[in-house]
């Protein structure tokens, strides 16, 4: 019996009695919780979600080469006239194929030259049917200038270049633009009117090829272009960094000229020629608007319209 009530009273002893007090949870309660904190730091607010996306971007910053950005396929350029206007634009090389016992015209001369004073350019003598068989049965005139793949941009790349320079961003994305020459004209006046990077899709798009690189006369060296898997998912995420998405639609409910949020962040998304915006882009855009064209024309090219749109947005900003 002694050893029971021995066990019982150890038993009843372990156990925990009743806490005296709150320990200072009712004194904190009555506290103040300070002033009301400023609508970059409210959770949910706009001006928040734009803060968290500039102080993320601004941790992954490094240079380059751009973090993400894919990059294209290498690409031959062939005979004699193209090789020497793509020397002569400034288009990215690495190596000019010269074909052995080549007929030394002038126009070859001019190549040899212009490869020589780039300086970068490795000069290599070929045999015709290397050449053949490099160009697949081209008709490569004894001259084959090899570009190197684009370095594509990381989309949010685009956004950092601006914010880098205390700027709104200002970046246009293309559609269905399948033409290398309307891409190369848009990458010129983004770079002409100030915008910062120009995004284009995977797939049924233009890339930045040696005819790209030409129409913009230059400018694709200072004006990154990005490519993406997804154009919508691409505009979703600037929108999450506060940036407006604006379509250009000829059915636009809006002008150009009235639509005030071009005076901020914005990405302006510009169609085909033809079919215009698509169906997932278009209901993406935050506002689709339309330029006004006395004259009746149907469209424009998607070249002329991105200028056109470029330029009011550097007028306003000016």
């Amino acid at each position: 019996m002694a050893g029971n009530s021995q066990r019982r009273n150890r038993r009843t002893s372990n156990k925990k009695g009743a806490q005296v007090g709150s320990g200072g949870q009712r004194r904190r309660g009555l506290e103040g919780k300070g002033p009301t904190p400023p609508a970059s730091a409210r959770k949910g607010h706009k001006k928040n979600r734009i803060a968290n996306a500039q102080a993320k971007q601004a941790a992954a910053r490094r240079p380059a080469p751009r973090r993400g950005g894919v990059k294209g396929t290498s690409e031959m350029v062939v005979g004699r006239n193209p090789v020497y206007e793509a020397l002569r634009d400034g288009v990215p090389a690495t190596t000019l194929y010269v074909q052995q016992y080549i007929d030394n015209d002038e126009r070859v001369r001019e190549c040899l030259q212009l490869a020589g004073e780039r300086g970068n350019i490795n000069l290599m003598e070929a045999p015709r049917p290397e050449l053949d068989r490099m160009t697949k049965g081209l008709n490569h005139q004894g001259l084959v200038l090899q570009v190197p793949p684009y370095e594509y941009a990381h989309p949010e790349d685009l956004t950092a270049a601006a914010y880098d320079n205390d700027e709104d961003p200002l970046i246009v994305a293309l559609d269905g633009v399948t033409d290398p020459r309307n891409l190369g004209a848009i990458v010129r006046s983004v770079s002409a009117f100030g915008g910062h990077g120009v995004v284009v899709p995977e797939r049924r798009a233009a890339g930045m090829t040696a005819g790209a690189w030409k129409s913009s006369a230059g400018t694709a060296a200072r004006t990154p272009v990005s490519r993406v898997t997804n154009l919508t998912r691409a505009l979703e995420g600037y929108q999450k960094a506060g940036l407006t998405v604006v379509g250009l639609a000829a059915d636009g409910e809006h002008t150009v000229e009235d639509l005030e949020a071009l005076d901020g962040p914005v990405v302006i998304v510009i169609g085909s020629e033809g079919k215009g915006l698509g169906r997932l882009v278009g209901e993406t855009c935050d506002y689709r608007v339309r330029i006004s064209m006395p004259g009746g024309a149907e469209s424009l090219n998607a070249g002329v319209a991105a200028g056109i749109v470029l330029y009011e947005v550097a007028r306003r900003r000016g």
